[in-house]
């Protein structure tokens, strides 16, 4: 195993510049911790947990995106225990989830900060609760851990599937952060920025790990100071030097959605990943027609794939930026990527970089041009679901195990790889494969009443047989009758589907993961019967 993320972190221990920086945009201020204070602070909740706890326990981590994070996190590898990193339980509904969380993973205690500890004392027990911002003591020396001792569960956004912790163990981590260190070129000198929740995979890795691994400052805010105003994003990104900052694809087009800020220079932002969600060519276009004229350059936004089980990183661009192809619709949904004008154009989503990648079917690798599942290869995969029977991690390929089958469909062409869908998503409607962001894509598009990001199509099962459902979020300032027949039309003549209901639905109606992302699941349980 390479040197571990918490023994980079504490050989820090004499270093005094900017390591954590918080802009709370509400109380108006910033609060930074240095190296030094942030190994001071990790090593007193070691010392806590040592003296309360044993080594490998679950520990997790309640609290607001604020500097308690890092040192709650930081505190527990140090112990020699198992992080659990999960959300504040501020928003509507999340404290049923969260509690769910703790139970399947056992913790014995739970880390939070003043500013949650009111909210997270309604449902964890006050002998099991620990503030970490109230700590004081000695610290102590972290223990130097296995490469197969785990670090942490990440618990997976529930796109797709219930929630399930992904076991993370320590060569994963350092692994992972060795990967995304050379795909991003993120060193001491780059300043990760951004607002993904700690709680995610790509927030917890380009947020909170990979500034450790590499030594170079991270630059944070909430989730939610994002969403109400993109503005604060921008603004970050032009206020620090060598940015690296990574969003989903709704993020980029959100922040088009407005005017940008007056004197606005994104000339430093170096790297944006776009990632956690199909990246489409209309946002990558808009996003650079709205800020290459402030100095933001093309190659720097990176569509890229990555997934829990791997600890979030698999392939991304390189330098060259974003590269699309224009695929026969058809033929692709038919499992074979053909180049035509006029079809349907795809965003690659780049190369691997210390792993291997495979397009795989009925045990096999298929060859370029033709879809497959993707496995995933490499020191940076997983070791499982935590307390769960599963063969995704170990599948045989090549002559080896080991193989993770991530459940995406992907093609290889021309050295690029593209994503086409989910297994479990695919729509099929007799006999014809439909991908649901394709169909999500034109359906956004039919009509301006209907909100951008804010769409999910699935596949329903009835007495007339298999068909398909769109269901939206709208404005509310349209006739409802024209606006279902403009999406019908537009997924109509793009596909030659006939959509079995659209179900317009009210702002903040569709149901979201923990990330942001549409549930199609969830959608498909709340809005897949009854007629359209």
């Amino acid at each position: 195993m390479r040197v571990s993320l918490v023994e980079r972190l504490f050989a820090r221990a004499e270093d005094e510049r900017p390591a954590y920086t918080h802009q709370d945009h509400l109380a108006a201020n910033e609060d930074t911790v240095s190296w030094a204070e942030l190994v001071h602070r990790a090593g007193v909740v070691a010392a806590h947990l040592c003296a309360a706890a044993r080594a490998g326990d679950r520990i997790a981590i309640v609290a607001a995106q604020e500097i308690a994070y890092p040192v709650a996190f930081f505190g527990v590898l140090a112990a020699g225990m198992t992080a659990v990193p999960l959300m504040d339980p501020a928003g509507s509904g999340l404290g049923r989830r969260l509690a769910a969380i703790l139970d399947d993973c056992a913790a014995t205690l739970v880390l939070t900060s003043r500013r949650a500890v009111a909210r997270v004392r309604e449902f964890v027990p006050a002998d099991r609760l620990v503030v970490v911002d109230e700590l004081t003591g000695t610290p102590a020396e972290p223990v130097r851990p296995g490469p197969e001792d785990p670090a942490y569960l990440q618990y997976t956004s529930g796109s797709t599937r219930d929630p399930a912790g992904v076991v993370i163990p320590h060569r994963a981590v350092a692994a992972a952060c060795w990967q995304a260190s050379l795909a991003y070129e993120v060193g001491p000198g780059t300043t990760c920025a951004g607002w993904i929740p700690f709680f995610h995979d790509m927030g917890l890795i380009q947020l909170l790990c990979l500034p450790a691994f590499a030594g170079c400052r991270s630059v944070f805010m909430a989730p939610l100071e994002f969403v109400h105003r993109p503005q604060r994003w921008l603004r970050q990104l032009a206020g620090y030097p060598e940015v690296f900052t990574a969003a989903p694809n709704f993020a980029f087009d959100l922040a088009a959605a407005e005017p940008p800020p007056e004197g606005l220079d994104l000339s430093g932002v170096r790297v944006a990943l776009n990632g956690s969600e199909p990246v489409r060519p209309s946002t990558v276009a808009r996003f650079q027609e709205v800020f290459g004229p402030l100095g933001f350059r093309r190659e720097a936004h990176r569509p890229s794939y990555g997934l829990a089980e791997a600890t979030v990183y698999v392939t991304s661009a390189g330098p060259e930026g974003p590269v699309s192809a224009t695929f026969d619709r058809a033929k692709l949904a038919a499992g074979e990527a053909v180049e035509t004008e006029g079809g349907q154009e795809l965003v690659s989503v780049g190369r691997p970089i210390g792993q291997r990648v495979r397009t795989v079917a009925e045990g096999r690798v298929v060859p370029d041009g033709v879809v497959g599942e993707v496995w995933v290869h490499g020191p940076h995969v997983g070791a499982g679901y935590w307390a769960r029977a599963d063969d995704t991690f170990d599948a045989r390929l090549e002559g080896h195990g080991g193989w993770l089958r991530t459940g995406d469909l992907g093609v290889w062409h021309r050295g690029e790889l593209y994503l086409t869908g989910r297994l479990k998503d695919l729509i099929v409607v007799d006999g014809r494969n439909y991908h649901p962001q394709d169909l999500e894509a034109t359906a956004e598009q039919a009509h301006p009443a209907l909100r951008r990001g804010r769409v999910a199509a699935f596949g329903v099962t009835g007495e007339t047989g298999e068909g398909a459902v769109v269901a939206a979020e709208w404005t509310g300032s349209a006739d409802p009758v024209a606006v279902r027949r403009a999406v019908l039309r537009a997924v109509s003549a793009e596909y030659g589907l006939t959509l079995r209901a659209v179900r317009l639905v009210e702002r903040g109606g569709l149901p979201r993961t923990s990330s942001g992302k549409v549930a199609r699941a969830a959608a498909r349980a709340r809005y897949g019967g009854g007629r359209g």
